[in-house]
Formats: C-alpha cells, structure tokens, sequence
C-alpha cells in the first residue's frame, strides 16, 4: 500500500516552451515531514512517473538528455508543449510508501500576460526581494545554482527593468550608478523609492553541447531600514475606548494594528483571544473572526481583525476579550472594554416619527386648503372686538359709482350680505345722511365714523367730477392719517386706467379682492371669507341676530306692518274697511318716520337699545329679544293711533252725532251743559240715519274688543320689564277720546 497525498495545493507549475524549467517534489517542502538527505540515508528511493493529458496510464520517467534529475527537482531542458499533464514523485523503500502529484502547464509565449510589450515573457511567477531603503543589496536570479551546476561552462545572465510609471524597459547598464551589474549578480548601493519595479533576468548556459536558457522576475520593494523600530502596535482600540453592547444583537469587535516586516522573517500575526483562548481553540460557533490588511506601506501591513458575536448575551459581559498582534521583533496584547448599552425603542419612535410627519403633512395641506377659514376662526375666538375699544358708529363705509351695474351689486348683494348675514353696521351716503349741508364735511363727517373704507372699483369709480371720486379723494387722506383703512372691491378691472389714483388705492389698502360673478356669490367663497378678514372682528360667541342697519326706520315700518297683518289675521270680526284703514294709517306712519330722521349726525343713529349694547357686552345676547318688544310696542302705538283716526273719521261723517270740537275754541273753559239735549238717532225717523246708527255702534265694539287686546300685550310687556329686562318704551300717545 502507498500513502497517496493527492495533488499539491501549492497550484500548477508554469514553464515557457523552449526553455528549461524543473518540478520540485512537494513531499519535501515541509522539512520538518520529508528531508531529502534523512530520507536517502533511510533507504528511500525517489521515483517519477507522470500523466500526459489525454492519457489515462501513469508512466514511469526514462531519464534521458531531455529529462534529468537533481535531487529533489525533476528538470525538462527544454519542455516541450506535449509535456503539460499531471507529474508524480514517488518516496518508497521496502516497507513504506509516499506518494504526490503536481500538475505542470506548458505556455508558448504569446499565452504569457505581461505588463508591457517590451518585458519578457515569464512563465513563472516573480519572487519578491525587499531592499531598505537608503541601504544596498545584492540580487541572483533565482535557479542560477542550479544552472551552473549543470552547465559545462560559466552561465551568463542579463538583466531588464520595467519602469512601472513610464511603462517601459531598459537593458543593463541603467541610467544611474546607484545599481551596478557585477558578474551575474545585480548590486544596489543605495535604495531609492524610483528603483521599485520588476527585474527580469535571462540565464544561458551549456549542457551536453546544447545551449539552454531560461527567465525569471523578481519584484524589488523598498521597505524602511532596519534602524526604524520593528516593533508591532495596536491601533484600535485605544487604552481608554470602551464598546457599546447590546444583549440579543450581533456584536463586532475591531481590532486594528501596524506590523512591520522584518528581512529574513516576514511571518506577522493579528488575532483575537476569549478568556485566554482563540476563536479556533475555543469551538463555539457563536464567536469568528475575520482578518483583512487595511494598507501597506514599504511592507508594513496595516492589518484588522474583526470578532463577530453572534446573540451577544448579559454573560459575556463577564468574558475577557484580548486582541493580540505579533512578528519576530516583539509582541502586544490589549483588553477590549464592553459596555451594556441601553436599546432604545427603534420600532415605536420609528411609528411615532411617522405618525408625526403624516400628522404634519395632514396639517399642512388643511391649512394650504382651508388657511382663511382658520384665520377666521382664530379672530372669532380671540379677536378683539373693536366696538369695545372705539366710538364710532358704523363697521363700514362703503364708496361705489352711482350706476345701475355698481349701485345693484352694492344695494342687492354687498350690503344684503354685510348687513342681514355677517351683522354689520353699514354706511351708505346716499341712504343714511341728512339733506342740507356742506357735502365734503358730511362726506368726511360719515368716513370718520366708520371703522373700514371700502371702495368698490370699477371705470366708473375714478370718473371726472364723480361722486366716488370726491369719496375717494376723502378716503386716501383719512387713510394716511391712519384714520381709517381702505378695502378695495374690484368690481371691473382697473389695472388699466391711467390716473394716478389707481395707484395709491393698490398701496394704501389692507386688502384687495375681486368679484367674479357667479362664483363670488355663495357665502362660503374666498370672496366673502377674504373680504371678512379685512372688515372688524365679530366674536363667535354672539351668534346669528337681528342687525338694526342704518335703515332701520324702513325696516321697522315694515315690521310694524307685518305685525298688525298677523294681529288681524287672529281677529277674524274685522272688518275689511278697518283693516284698509289700519294699513293705510301704518303706511303713512312709516312714511313720516322716514321723512324725519334724527338731527345732528351725518349719517342716522341706531336704535337706543343697540347703541347701549356695544357699551355692555354682557348685553348683547338679549339685544335681539328687545328690539323685538321695541317693535311691538311701535305697532301697538301705531294702533292706537289707527283707532284714534277712526274715530275722527266717523266724527267727521256725521257732524249731529259727535260734538265739533272746533266750536270748543271759543270757549277756553267750557263746561258741561246738562240741558244740552243728545240726539238719539235710533228714535229717529229717518231709516238712513238709523242704519248709519247701527254701524257705528258694531265698529265701536269692534274697537273696543281691539283697544282691550293691546292693553293686555302692554301689561305683559310691563311685567318683563319688572322683572329686569329694563326695557326704555317709545311714548305712547294717548288714545282720543270718543265722544260716542
């Protein structure tokens, strides 16, 4: 039996063709196994055979001119390409048996992967050789032993160099006398960093008559000289680093240290210890180590090792963890420090983070959408209303071109809106001043009074000798006195025109917006909820009310007239001449209320009761409620009034029946006549007289039955006002008297 090692793990020897290249049997690359000499005095006995690719037969190897053997080492002078295959040696004596394979390829010289055109082709890879720099050394090409021992003259050798920035070849002798060829060696008196690069050199040499040769490359590396300290160091960690652990995780360790070479002994180690021994003695799999070179500079390695824990626990805080680097000048060990750190709760502050930033996007898009709703929230509720902090009379002036297209939008529309839906008081020139007078000093009398100037534009607004021109001109001098801000409404474009007011309106106003027809009109568009923005702040709290405008006096006319229709309505024995009657006396009331508006001001006063509630804010959640009773009080003083006209209708009609009064003047003590005779019309003869008679009497009780109804609404409006509403009634004027 023969112990088989199977094929080397060292790879497949390369020789060129044409040149002489040997095999070395790997049995006798560990010395300390297989020693040629100890092994030839053992008995043992090396034998060849080799494999030709395609063969499936081992065959003995003849030893010829061709094939020679020198030791250890199987030679081919010259190989040829049919030598490539798989060559055995073979270590044997009687009673033991080794047995190896190596694998040799045969290269022609165009399938040789070289640098440069001009290099040589090498089949075999090139051997290092380190030289210090500043210091000298002398190189051989590597196999020239072997060469002259088997050649039967003196070998010859010559020398290349590859320049590896310029990329291009010299031929001994160099460009300097800083290396010299001395015979077959090549000497460096002084190391320098350009002379770093590959060498190549070609052996020639005579054996049985034939001239043979063979090339080798030699790496040339400076490194720095001996007289720099060797010794190794740790770079990380530091004495002082302590690493943060966390328990049921994947932990690294890193390790970091600088390890110079050392001529003649190259070997350098990094490694990791636990609790004294290494990752391999230690055999768990849940500790490995992985070693890489970070850098190399002059042949100093700058090496890493990394120890991966895998499901660090809370015991292995109790380990001792050591990182070691080691070469032939010293040795160095230091203890990584662990720290438990404290896991943080990635998944829920990763949640919350997201739940912010849609909470956020979320917020952000409601505001781009709905920012003037907010806005006008926010004034509702905190807003200050300035009715508290001011003395005028009116929220707004408004200034429009006295047209049918302008006049409708502010009659119908602006002021519908501002008055009877938002709850503003409302000054229009035209509707609420007093006839007389200087109209500049009304005009300003009126704007001074009012919080906020809105100007509607329009072509016609800025016209020559206009109105709105006269406002306007007023306006932009309140304006600069900060009297009194400006709103513009841009009814029709005016970015046009050419007069100089257009442009101070732009800059002297707080807020411009423009009507766009159908779409401005619902309540809820930008239009209207821009326009509120701009006008006084109107607390939330106050609710929907009844506003008493400017115009009260008509408004409370009709009222009044609605008032007495339904009290009719309830009163099914009127008759239909009474109630013609009563319309027609309400009608011409109203008509002398709007013919006789209070003196003194520019613009009508409000109602007494309204002007107290923006003194008391506490007031103004039944001000509603009293102007309510206020108009019913007017049309029962209105009906009352109707009652008294008929009376003196009748009196009128029929003069026998009802004492002239006028006769009474001449008298200014008249006294009562007892032999004064009465007529009683029912003793009368005449049918006509009595009929007439007869109708009085049904529309006196008529009257009566009305008169007793109203005395009874005015006891309950007296109650309430016992109780604390505290209500100031309109002087009722007494009924007349009836002589019937």
């Amino acid at each position: 039996m023969c112990y088989d090692w199977g094929e080397s793990s060292e790879g497949a020897v390369s020789v060129l063709h044409g040149e002489a290249g040997s095999v070395s049997c790997p049995l006798f690359s560990h010395p300390s196994v297989y020693n040629y000499t100890s092994a030839q005095s053992a008995g043992h006995n090396l034998f060849w055979y080799r494999l030709l690719d395609g063969h499936d037969l081992e065959q003995p190897i003849t030893y010829s001119l061709r094939f020679s053997r020198d030791r250890e080492r199987l030679w081919l002078q010259p190989a040829a390409a049919n030598d490539s295959g798989q060559y055995i040696c073979m270590l044997r004596n009687k009673s033991s048996c080794s047995k190896i394979a190596m694998r040799l390829k045969v290269l022609r010289p165009e399938e040789v992967v070289r640098s440069t055109s001009c290099e040589p082709p090498v089949a075999m890879p090139a051997t290092q050789e380190w030289i210090g720099l500043q210091e000298g050394k002398t190189l051989n090409c590597p196999d020239l032993q072997y060469a002259v021992k088997m050649s039967e003259i003196e070998p010859t050798v010559s020398w290349y160099y590859v320049n590896p920035d310029k990329s291009e070849c010299s031929q001994y002798p160099f460009w300097n006398n800083d290396r010299e060829q001395r015979g077959t060696s090549l000497q460096f008196y002084t190391m320098l960093i350009p002379y770093q690069g590959l060498y190549f050199c070609t052996v020639r040499y005579q054996r049985r008559g034939r001239m043979l040769h063979f090339t080798r490359s030699i790496k040339v590396s400076g490194i720095y000289p001996e007289r720099v300290s060797k010794v190794p160091t740790i770079l990380y960690p530091t004495e002082h680093k302590i690493f943060s652990v966390r328990t049921n995780s994947d932990e690294r360790l890193t390790c970091r240290g600088l390890l110079p070479l050392i001529l003649h002994n190259s070997s350098r180690k990094i490694w990791w210890t636990v609790d004294g021994n290494t990752v391999v003695e230690l055999n768990n799999h849940r500790f490995s180590q992985k070693n890489s070179i970070v850098k190399e500079d002059f042949g100093d390695l700058t090496m890493e090792s990394v120890l991966v824990i895998e499901d660090f626990q809370s015991e292995d805080l109790k380990r001792e963890f050591n990182c070691s680097v080691w070469n032939k000048q010293g040795f160095l060990t230091r203890r990584a420090q662990l720290k438990e750190d404290v896991s943080l709760p990635t998944v829920e502050l990763g949640c919350g983070l997201g739940i912010t930033l849609v909470l956020m996007l979320l917020l952000f898009v409601v505001y781009h959408v709905f920012w003037l709703e907010l806005l006008l929230l926010y004034r509702s509720w905190f807003g200050t209303d300035e009715r508290h902090t001011d003395d005028k009379e009116f929220d707004v002036y408004i200034s429009y071109a006295r047209n049918s297209e302008e006049e409708q939008f502010v009659l119908s529309t602006l002021r519908s809106v501002l008055e009877n839906v938002l709850g503003y008081s409302v000054c229009i020139f035209d509707r609420d001043s007093l006839p007389g007078g200087n109209l500049s000093e009304s005009i300003l009398h009126s704007m001074k009074r009012s919080r906020r100037l809105l100007f509607v534009l329009s072509p016609d607004f800025l016209a020559e000798k206009s109105f709105s021109l006269l406002e306007c001109r007023l306006g932009l001098h309140l304006q600069h006195g900060h009297q009194a801000p400006i709103i513009a409404v841009v009814h029709r474009s005016v970015s046009k025109l050419p007069w100089v007011e257009v442009a101070q309106l732009h800059q002297a106003s707080i807020c411009t917006v423009t009507w766009r027809g159908s779409q401005s009109e619902p309540q809820r568009s930008r239009f209207w909820l821009r326009l509120r923005l701009a006008l006084p702040v109107r607390p939330l709290a106050l609710g929907r009310r009844l506003i008493d405008s400017t115009s009260s006096q008509s408004d409370l006319a009709a009222l009044a007239l609605q008032r007495a229709q339904r009290i009719r309505n309830q009163n099914p024995r009127g008759n239909s001449k009474s109630s013609h009657t009563s319309r027609r006396t309400s009608a011409n009331q109203s008509h002398r209320d709007r013919k006789t508006p209070p003196r003194g001001r520019g613009c009508v006063r409000r109602e007494e009761g309204l002007h107290h509630s923006r003194q008391c804010s506490g007031c103004t959640g039944f001000m509603s409620q009293v102007e309510d009773r206020r108009v019913e009080l007017r049309v029962q003083t209105e009906m009352q009034q109707v009652l008294c006209d008929r009376t003196d209708t009748a009196s009128e009609t029929d003069p026998t029946l009802i004492p002239d009064h006028a006769h009474k003047t001449h008298n200014p003590n008249p006294s009562p006549n007892p032999t004064h005779k009465r007529i009683n019309p029912a003793s009368s003869s005449d049918p006509a007289l009595s009929r007439r008679h007869q109708e009085l009497q049904e529309g006196n009780s008529i009257h009566e039955q009305e008169v007793v109804s109203y005395r009874t609404s005015v006891e309950i409006i007296s109650m309430e006002k016992r109780e604390g509403l505290k209500l100031k009634m309109l002087p009722t004027p007494p009924p007349k008297e009836n002589p019937v």
